[in-house]
């Protein structure tokens, strides 16, 4: 086994790159010749039969470690050396790529899937706007035969002549027909042309599903069972339809099936919903392993001190119940005497009014005499100015000997071409210190996800330390928010086309603020994806984030679900929901609802759902807390197919309990809108300060890899947020110096004032750095 390892670094694959190096090159794909290529890695992997028994008793964070070592290495630099170093880095690397490949061949497939429906609902779309002209025709002609009919029947003439004189019979015959197949049409479903994917599922798929190591729950066994037969490794001549529910609507395109190729599809559509959900899982995956697994145990749950709910459901129940109950009456109160601010409900419909803004007329010219007072500055002395004070730079230690880099300005400029998103064969061309392979070679062994976290943390704690700071907030409260990026062709490739940003490819960066405006924690998620998921992910994974006490979110980041574990981890969520009238309040007893309140009614609490699932549910929190998997995994998989999954349900159920109270709370609350609204105005804020900051490229993140485009969108955060912090700084001696001559800086006029400005920082030319 030595020896095959060794072989990795001498064997040529592709006949230009190390086996070593081919075996590394993977991201996720689009299309079935992406899904071949990594289909060939997973199962070169799989021949090795690398046992994994290896790892066991080593620490995951060194796992973590030597994996991203040998991300780094180039084969020559690492056959130089030692054995047992050497051999320790190759053996985590073939083990965990082994992995993450069956994850990206997972993902792949679900994109695969989604493009196909895409493909299948624009044919539907497209041959329904195809018909609006013959139908408006048929329609015209229908009515002229009708017309003529209904006149000769009530002046007691022929039908015969009345049907000759409007076009004769065998013009209505072509009428009929034509009617019949727009009826047809327009009654299709995208259903009826996804078949037309099989031949793109038919290049990938047996192999797939034979190189993966799918395991199932009771419940997708039928499903496991049907996707053994379209691997070809069950051989029968039937097609079952087991693994469908009862209603779904592929029985009926199902029973006109020729040659079994809707069946294929059907699988495999299936299989992407069921590795969604976690009814079906791979062993050793981090992203599509078995949940049950994943769920830290009872007893670490009952340990966990952040869990802000009772061990007991009874007790969380029944005080839930007398909160619903206090809350309805005084909202029935408020309703009769038409005492609901900015609102009313009348003839059991809810109608709100807009929220006006609260500025005071002499903030603006305060705010313009603040930044009118800021030193102009060059972006490389500022970032100098900030690392003298915060040192942020020494987060970023070598991967291999934990040293801090000790080239600071190469750094620098390293950070500086991600943030302003130019590249560092930009960045090399235009800084007067470093070529660009001393650039890239600094990158290659700084620059990761957690040096950028640890960096990034360390200027938002000092900018919260900041006197100026003070006046926005104490750091309790947070907003976030999704920023659209566009990524060129090659987002549109990899099917990151949102229609509510038009038709142009792109991912979005999604971030968390402070109160205090500093930036706290980013991701970057595709364009297409619910944001709600990622809320908690910037709330528990960062030291900033679990300070937080209350959260604000627009629309997109509002979920039951995301009710239901904000508040079972202590958080208060407060979304601004677009559509607040039209949403319902679900009680444990509807009956006994206040009559001003029963056309808000939409249901019942499913009580004994919440009681049975009480433990997993308290598992599920503590998962979460404890950093297993993401909060954005879980609840993509809480929200993926809830159907089948009890514990889907029972948070949800919790979730409607809450958003419940948040809406009562809301109605009640003019402070707590004005909060939000002030809380989501601050994230906003920072996009325009964002989108000036990329200036490179178009302002387009071309990156192809999803490292490459976290380390931009990271970067772009991490620039900003020092930005953020030398503004305060020096907004503080601006309001020092208005104090010293006697002008107004009242604490609630500089609660109006931000740190976002940037007109004052020279952001383009050369990049030229002081002697130090």
């Amino acid at each position: 086994m030595c020896s095959r390892l060794d072989a990795l670094l001498t064997e040529m694959a592709d006949g230009s790159v190390t086996r070593f190096v081919w075996l590394r090159q993977f991201e996720v794909g689009q299309n079935s010749a992406d899904m071949n290529r990594l289909l060939g890695r997973l199962e070169f992997l799989q021949t090795m039969a690398v046992d994994r028994t290896v790892l066991s008793g080593v620490p995951p964070h060194r796992i973590a470690r030597l994996r991203r070592q040998g991300e780094r290495y180039f084969a020559g630099d690492l056959r130089d050396i030692s054995g047992d170093r050497r051999l320790a880095i190759l053996v985590v690397c073939a083990l965990e790529w082994r992995s993450a490949i069956a994850d990206a061949v997972v993902e792949t497939h679900d994109r695969i899937v989604g493009k196909t429906w895409r493909e299948a609902k624009r044919v539907c779309d497209a041959r329904a706007d195809d018909a609006k002209a013959a139908l408006k025709d048929t329609l015209q002609g229908l009515s002229n035969f009708g017309s003529a009919l209904l006149e000769a029947h009530e002046d007691q003439a022929s039908l015969m002549e009345a049907v000759q004189n409007a076009g004769g019979w065998s013009s209505l015959r072509g009428l009929v027909s034509t009617a019949a197949e727009l009826t047809d049409t327009l009654a299709a479903d995208p259903l009826a042309h996804v078949v037309h994917g099989y031949h793109r599922f038919r290049r990938y798929a047996p192999r797939m599903l034979r190189a993966l190591d799918i395991q199932a729950a009771p419940v997708a066994e039928p499903l496991l069972a049907a996707a053994d037969i379209v691997a070809g490794t069950e051989t029968t001549t039937t097609r079952p339809l087991t693994f469908l529910r009862r209603a779904s609507k592929w029985h009926r395109h199902l029973n006109h099936d020729d040659g079994n190729r809707l069946w294929e599809v059907a699988v495999l559509c299936h299989l992407r919903d069921a590795f969604r959900a976690g009814d079906i899982w791979l062993a050793h995956s981090r992203r599509y392993g078995d949940l049950k697994e994943a769920l830290v145990p009872t007893e670490v749950a009952r340990a966990t001190p952040k869990l802000a709910m009772p061990f007991e459901p009874d007790l969380w129940l029944a005080d839930r119940k007398s909160r619903l109950a206090d809350g309805l009456e005084r909202l029935a109160r408020a309703a009769r005497a038409g005492a609901i601010p900015g609102g009313s409900i009348e003839d059991g419909v809810l109608k709100i009014d807009r929220l006006t803004a609260a500025v005071p007329e002499e903030a603006d010219a305060m705010v313009l005499d603040l930044y009118n007072r800021l030193p102009e500055i060059r972006i490389t002395d500022l970032l100098l100015e900030v690392d003298d004070e915060i040192g942020f730079t020494e987060a970023f230690t070598h991967l291999r000997t934990g040293v801090p880099c000790k080239d600071r300005v190469g750094m620098l400029n390293v950070l500086l071409a991600e943030g302003l998103n130019l590249g560092l064969s930009k960045m090399a061309g235009a800084t007067n210190t470093h070529d660009y392979f001393q650039l890239s070679r600094l990158s290659r062994w700084h620059v990761e996800s957690d040096a950028m976290a640890r960096a990034l943390a360390m200027v938002i704690e000092g900018q919260s330390a900041l006197p100026m700071a003070q006046f926005w907030g104490a750091g309790q409260t947070a907003s976030s928010d999704g920023q659209f990026f566009p990524t060129t062709r090659h987002g549109e490739a990899m099917n990151l086309i949102n229609a509510k940003y038009g038709h142009e490819p792109g991912l979005k960066a999604y971030t968390h603020v402070s109160d205090q405006y500093g930036p706290f924690a980013t991701q970057t998620i595709p364009a297409t994806v619910n944001e709600a998921p990622y809320i908690l992910d910037g709330l528990l994974m960062t030291d900033a984030g679990q300070k937080i006490r209350e959260q604000y979110a627009d629309t997109g980041g509002f979920t039951d679900h995301v009710f239901a574990v904000t508040a079972l981890l202590g958080f208060q969520f407060i979304p601004r929901i677009r559509d607040l009238p039209s949403k319902r309040l679900y009680l444990f007893d509807p009956a006994s609802c206040p009559k001003e309140l029963k056309g808000l009614i939409g249901g019942k609490v499913r009580e004994p759902v919440i009681s049975s699932n009480w433990p997993n549910i308290l598992r599920s929190a503590a998962t979460m807390v404890a950093g297993a998997m993401a909060p954005s995994q879980l609840l993509r998989k809480f929200a993926s197919y809830p159907r089948q999954h009890e514990l889907a349900v029972a948070l949800r159920e919790i979730g409607r309990i809450e958003r419940t109270l948040f809406i009562i709370d809301w109605l009640l609350d003019a402070d707590m809108q004005r909060r939000a609204q002030i809380g989501l105005n601050k994230g906003e804020a920072h996009h325009a300060l964002k989108n000036a900051l990329r200036i490179g490229r178009q302002g387009e993140i071309r990156d192809r890899t999803a490292q490459g485009q976290h380390f931009r969108m990271a970067g772009l955060n991490l620039l900003a947020a020092i930005i953020i912090y030398w503004n305060t700084k020096h907004l503080g001696q601006a309001v020092a110096a208005r104090q010293r001559v006697g002008l107004n800086c009242a604490p609630d006029l500089l609660a109006h004032s931000s740190p976002l400005g940037w007109a004052h920082i020279l952001l383009t030319g050369e990049y030229r750095w002081a002697k130090k």
